[in-house]
């Protein structure tokens, strides 16, 4: 291959979109277990979660991976509708009917039906959005900061439901 070759290959690669990671552990580098927990409901194991980063305690500008491992058939739309629910609950008025919509898309792509033992992993992306890995392949990447920070304040926020799954989670046991 001679050099004007290796020039016009050398640019047409640089013309090509950025390959996304293929494991969830690739855009958390240096990930460290912060914490884990379980929800249960009604005394019924839902899944059991665990907590990713390169920073303790974790940082808002620090990508981390949330891991959900399931342990019931949950569909799709359940995952969806009951997110939207706690997004609403959490950001209030100030989130529009538009804005819900374009997220609830988002999720529609993001999110699987799910039977037990299978995991779906959220990675946090400061400022960028965020990925979701279903047992360890991309689903979907959500290019919004606002859904990414409304999403992971489900689990993270103060005034999350699950105070003691937050509490395990982010390592304040």
């Amino acid at each position: 291959m001679n050099s004007r070759s290796v020039a016009a290959l050398a640019c047409l690669l640089w013309l090509l979109p950025p390959v996304v990671s293929a494991d969830w552990r690739d855009a958390v580098p240096d990930a460290r277990l912060v914490g884990e927990g379980q929800l249960r409901f009604f005394g019924f194991r839902i899944y059991d979660a665990r907590l990713w980063s390169s920073s303790t305690p974790v940082r808002p500008d620090t990508p981390f991976a949330l891991e959900l491992t399931y342990h019931r058939a949950i569909g799709r739309d359940d995952f969806v509708r009951t997110s939207l629910e706690e997004i609403q609950r959490l950001s209030g008025a100030s989130v529009g009917a538009a804005r819900l919509a374009r997220w609830q898309a988002e999720m529609q792509q993001a999110f699987v039906d799910v039977r037990p033992n299978e995991r779906i992993t959220g990675v946090f992306l400061p400022g960028r959005g965020c990925r979701f890995y279903v047992n360890d392949r991309l689903q979907h990447e959500v290019a919004d900061p606002a859904f990414a920070d409304a999403f992971f304040a489900i689990w993270l926020d103060p005034r999350s439901r699950d105070q003691k799954l937050r509490r395990n989670l982010l390592g304040e046991r």
